[in-house]
């Protein structure tokens, strides 16, 4: 019996030591994904301008279209994260809510220009050139491409405010707007 008892503690010690001995067996596993193409444009800031009284009230100009300082919209955190993007702008310009035609030497419409830099060279720009009876109110433009993927704190600027022929501004409320688009060229 002791000797079976021996015999059976050496098999168990043969055979633990087999296991010790294994080697160890390595699985894979493939892990993938993708990215789609996104562009975004920061939240506009501010959302809207009001340029409040257009027309000069007194002095050579009254009746007139007064200086309008440049206004400045500010789009922070825009971004592309793929190569081949341009920003499009389309602006319409400021018209008189009332769509009658003016009398001649009136307007209805200001006109102006909208840029918006740093992204593509050249910069996005566009001047609306409406007639003094509000057609042909938009216009459209485009940046150069931008060649890489791209974060950049973007801006709106509004400038060189006129009204066509220099005339006469038709009472009422006024409304433009600018669209712009960032995306594929």
């Amino acid at each position: 019996m002791r000797l079976t008892a021996i015999i059976l503690g050496m098999a168990f010690t043969v055979l633990s030591s087999t296991a010790v001995a294994q080697t160890a067996v390595d699985g894979q596993a493939d892990v993938t994904g993708s990215v789609a193409n996104v562009c975004v444009l920061g939240a506009p800031s501010p959302s809207s301008i009001n340029l409040g009284a257009l027309s000069s009230t007194s002095g050579a100009r009254a009746g007139k279209l007064d200086t309008i300082a440049n206004q400045t919209v500010n789009l922070p955190n825009s971004y592309c994260n793929f190569g081949g993007t341009r920003i499009s702008i389309s602006s319409t310009a400021l018209l008189a809510a009332d769509a009658s035609a003016p009398p001649a030497g009136f307007s209805r419409a200001v006109n102006f220009t909208s840029t918006v830099g740093t992204w593509g060279t050249p910069n996005a720009q566009v001047t609306t050139n409406a007639a003094a009876n509000g057609s042909s109110a938009t216009a459209n433009g485009d940046s150069g491409v931008q060649a890489d993927p791209r974060e950049a704190n973007l801006s709106l600027q509004l400038s060189a405010f006129t009204a066509p022929g220099d005339g006469f501004l038709v009472t009422g409320a006024y409304a433009g707007s600018v669209t712009i688009t960032l995306g594929p060229e």
